[in-house]
């Protein structure tokens, strides 16, 4: 997958280049997505394309393009690399000016770029050979903001490495004695069939998977509750997954060395896992 988008050209992914005065390079000023291509179509793209509209004005830069304009920008990216299953990274910076400077330019054109990225094909209805992750839990170190998807992530790298130095695939966060999310995904747990995950605000990224999760289970009349979880709800949980874009929904089977619910993959996350690949399978039939 070669050709990338730049700031109104398609081009290879090699000659592609950025001035180093690029207030994303030299600040990490500015928001980007991460949305999933499955048979050439985008998914959910229009909840991606509000979270980003969110971004932009949370960090006060006005949309370089209409919906209709990413929607085309996005579809041609795809057909250029062969449509198929992508993940598609889009990102855009306040832009480039002479100096380096904390203040916001004036006049200064953002920055567009946008990428695609292969993407597993999603397991279909044979879910017997996932095994699950470990992870570690640590504390939430980043910053107040983070319901803003902002490419300043030196800190998510950091409990992202902890949890890999410990022999985990991920970290989930405990902020003043509660669990907000994973250092790169959300988070639930299930107790007693009843499904928690903590709710948006300021401290979590709404995810378009977690968000999701949430709509299939209540249509599906299961208990999904909104709420607070405390270390010790988290700890003493029967489930616990972790969600993403790429990574959909994951079961954690070990956190801390110690064991979830069996030490198996739950009930509870097949059947979740079950809703969300019919949903996929009905959107795109794929």
């Amino acid at each position: 997958m070669d050709i990338v988008y730049l700031n109104g050209a398609f081009v290879e992914k090699a000659k592609a280049t950025v001035s180093v005065m690029d207030r994303g390079f030299l600040l990490a000023d500015g928001i980007y997505e991460v949305i999933p291509v499955y048979a050439g179509k985008l998914f959910r793209l229009e909840e991606h394309l509000d979270r980003l509209q969110r971004s932009l004005d949370a960090i006060r830069l006005e949309s370089p393009f209409k919906r209709s304009q990413w929607q085309a920008i996005l579809c041609e990216l795809i057909e250029k690399n062969g449509k198929g299953n992508q993940a598609i990274y889009l990102q855009v910076t306040r832009g480039v000016e002479d100096i380096r400077d904390h203040r916001f330019p004036d006049q200064v054109q953002p920055t567009v770029f946008a990428m695609s990225s292969p993407i597993h094909k999603p397991p279909g209805q044979n879910l017997d050979t996932v095994q699950g992750i470990k992870a570690i839990t640590t504390k939430d170190i980043r910053w107040d903001r983070c319901d803003i998807k902002s490419i300043a992530l030196l800190p998510n790298l950091l409990l992202r490495q902890q949890a890999l130095d410990a022999g985990a695939q991920e970290a989930l966060l405990i902020k003043n004695g509660y669990l907000t999310e994973g250092a790169a995904s959300n988070c639930f747990i299930v107790k007693n069939q009843v499904i928690y995950t903590p709710p948006k605000n300021t401290l979590i990224l709404g995810g378009i998977t977690r968000d999701l999760i949430i709509e299939l289970a209540h249509s599906h009349k299961i208990q999904c509750k909104e709420e607070l979880v405390s270390t010790e709800a988290l700890n003493n949980a029967d489930e616990i997954w972790i969600s993403s874009s790429t990574k959909e929904i994951v079961p954690v089977i070990s956190l801390d060395k110690q064991t979830v619910g069996e030490g198996k993959v739950g009930p509870m996350w097949r059947k979740m896992a079950e809703l969300y690949i019919q949903y996929k399978l009905n959107l795109f039939d794929t």
